[in-house]
């Protein structure tokens, strides 16, 4: 019995062996930080705007495809097949993004197209960060940043702001 359990022993710990040194975990977890820390921020700025999909979303997508990538990268995929997961990661947050977007039908409004962008972008900047392009992934969510907060502010002094629309 005791050959057993050693047995057991040994089974489980080569299914945790997938990082080997203290290295591997720590970039791992800088990437996996990376990605939910700057999710969280693009998150937080949907969820102030008072946006359906906010910091838990944001989070969870960038995180969820920095991860697909990290997984990719670990397996020892070549760049053909890490490509594919890249186009599953794509389709996969595009049909996300599509249920943010709510048609009125009265009023022949779409709205929930910034949101869906947003989680869209999200998913990339959690990608880049899951490949290890930490600085492309900061750089890229501080400009979506900009552009999700000074976006509004530049549509009002062109006058584009949205307006409600005609009565029937």
């Amino acid at each position: 019995m005791a050959d057993a359990w050693a047995q057991i022993g040994a089974t489980v710990a080569r299914e945790f062996a997938d990082l080997a040194d203290v290295s591997d975990a720590t970039r791992i977890a800088v990437r996996l930080l990376v990605a939910g820390v700057l999710g969280g921020l693009l998150g937080w700025e949907r969820e102030h705007a008072g946006k359906a999909a906010g910091v838990r979303t944001h989070m969870l997508v960038s995180m969820g495809a920095a991860l697909f990538v990290l997984v990719a990268q670990q397996h020892g995929m070549e760049a053909p097949d890490v490509s594919r997961v890249l186009q599953g990661i794509v389709a996969g947050v595009g049909f996300l993004g599509a249920g943010t977007i709510l048609k009125g039908r009265a009023r022949a409004q779409v709205q929930g197209l910034t949101t869906a962008a947003g989680i869209w972008l999200t998913a990339a900047i959690g990608t880049a960060a899951g490949l290890g392009l930490e600085a492309t992934a900061v750089l890229s969510a501080v400009l979506a940043f900009a552009v999700l907060r000074v976006g509004p502010l530049l549509e009002g002094l062109l006058g584009r702001r949205k307006r409600p629309p005609p009565p029937h």
